[in-house]
């Protein structure tokens, strides 16, 4: 049975092409969401570029048919703009002249026309409204991940065979060579993906640990376990795999994705490991760091606040300058030394091996070269994180960092943010390295550790 999809606005927003994603059924677009869309479109960012591209879609059907009366879609179904609706009675508590309450009357109108009606829209006050008036409503599901990929860490244990454990370091393992276990004990292969860190626990000696990472179908010890970049060593298991997979070349490993709580060093990390590759400039393989951090509001209102973009993104950055003066800070606990920590870290922004910007700016730039670290991730949308990853040039390495658990974006939850679909799409890439930290993981402090347990 064919049915009738309302769209919201705030779909078309952050998924411009959702209109072609409903098969056979009907798309109605009540003429509020063109209103909205209208007001968009000289909007800065993501937000007024989406904005353009649907209303120029909208224009190209307007142009092939009649779209009052319902233009056909190259992959079937139809798409219409719905004028009418406005005698529609709602109840009283809701006001008749707020966009939200537009949309819910022409889908009480469709439904009243004997259609199957449901709303889409990334509002969950509006999923909430519809459903008390008897319509059915639903989140926009083609950008939104499985309900099981949160189960993919990046790593894993195994047991290895006691007799080619000691030719592991110099070698490597095929993968008949390890296996897992179930409750009952029963030997089984393990599900491994390409680029997946393993714990090898000795099957003799379960307590004999060494670390590696699937690679072609087989298991290859680590090239940076014993690094330290820019000072920095690592204090768990979860360090060592994010210190392999940032030290990688940008050839081998041009795309990291770093999951985990608060306090386990993610941003910490990638800033000593870009500080190493830039400033010590061992190899030469980055001309520069460069640090965005989206944020909602921030990002919908740079252009309206006052000073330079370095002043404007000041606030929004305070959390990279925590770490940096960490990183860089000698131990000495007095003013002088305060004041050579500032002026050190002033020197490195002054010599540009280090940028920061707002993610308004990114769109459109091809990054040759450059260590881009996108902090607090999470808050990106699936359309954001695409347009990311397809800005790298040649040499670029792209670190996504953040929490699917903490996410500030109204229309955004765990299975539809752009972290998560990210790591869901490039999950067996050989270009992907993907980890998750574990909440005892946490280095913060001992108080950070327990709220992360109890909260």
């Amino acid at each position: 049975m064919v049915k009738t999809y309302v769209i919201d606005t705030n779909v078309l927003i952050q998924a411009p092409d959702a209109l072609f994603c409903f098969d056979e059924h009907e798309r109605l677009l009540p003429l509020v969401v063109l209103e909205e869309l209208d007001g968009l479109k000289k909007a800065d960012g993501e937000r007024g570029a989406n904005a353009r591209k649907v209303i120029r879609t909208l224009e190209n059907l307007r142009l092939s048919g009649d779209i009052l009366s319902g233009v056909p879609l190259p992959g079937g179904g139809s798409v219409r703009i719905e004028t009418n609706c406005v005698h529609e009675p709602l109840p009283e508590s809701l006001p008749e002249d707020k966009a939200d309450n537009r949309i819910l009357k022409v889908c009480i109108h469709a439904q009243k026309e004997g259609k199957d009606v449901i709303l889409v829209t990334k509002d969950l006050v509006l999923r909430l409204k519809s459903e008390m008036l008897g319509i059915p409503a639903e989140d926009f599901s083609n950008e939104q991940v499985s309900s099981d990929s949160g189960n993919y860490l990046g790593r894993t244990t195994c047991y290895i065979r006691a007799d080619v454990s000691s030719a592991f370091q110099t070698q490597g393992v095929s993968l008949d060579n390890v296996y897992i276990t179930d409750e009952e004990g029963n030997i089984l292969p393990p599900d491994l993906t390409e680029n997946e860190f393993v714990t090898l626990r000795n099957d003799l000696n379960p307590q004999a640990t060494q670390l590696g990472r699937v690679e072609k179908g087989r298991i290859v010890p680590l090239t940076f376990a014993a690094a330290s970049p820019y000072g920095v060593k690592p204090h768990n298991v979860g360090q060592v795999f994010i210190q392999e997979a940032l030290m990688m070349s940008a050839q081998r490993a041009p795309l990291v994705i770093v999951k985990g709580p608060a306090g386990t060093a993610k941003t910490f990390y990638s800033l000593a490991v870009g500080l190493e590759k830039v400033v010590n400039n061992m190899r030469g393989e980055y001309r520069k760091m460069l640090i965005c951090r989206p944020n909602v509001q921030f990002d919908k209102d740079i252009g309206f606040l006052p000073g330079t973009e370095e002043e404007k993104i000041s606030p929004l950055m305070r959390p990279i300058m925590d770490n940096l003066e960490q990183l860089m800070d000698s131990g000495e606990d007095n003013y002088r030394d305060e004041m050579m920590l500032q002026d050190t870290i002033q020197e490195i922004f002054e010599q540009h091996y280090i940028e920061m910007e707002a993610m308004n700016y990114l769109r459109g730039r091809s990054l040759v070269n450059t260590y881009l670290i996108i902090d607090e991730a999470q808050n990106m949308t699936p359309n954001q994180v695409q347009g990311i990853i397809t800005r790298a040039g040649r040499g670029t390495k792209i670190i996504l960092l953040g929490d699917p658990r903490q996410i500030d974006n109204a229309f955004l939850d765990e299975r539809t943010n752009g972290l998560s679909y990210a790591a869901e799409k490039m999950k067996g890439s050989p270009l992907c390295w993907q980890i998750t930290l574990l909440n005892s993981e946490c280095e913060r402090s001992a108080l950070a550790l327990d709220a992360i347990e109890r909260f």
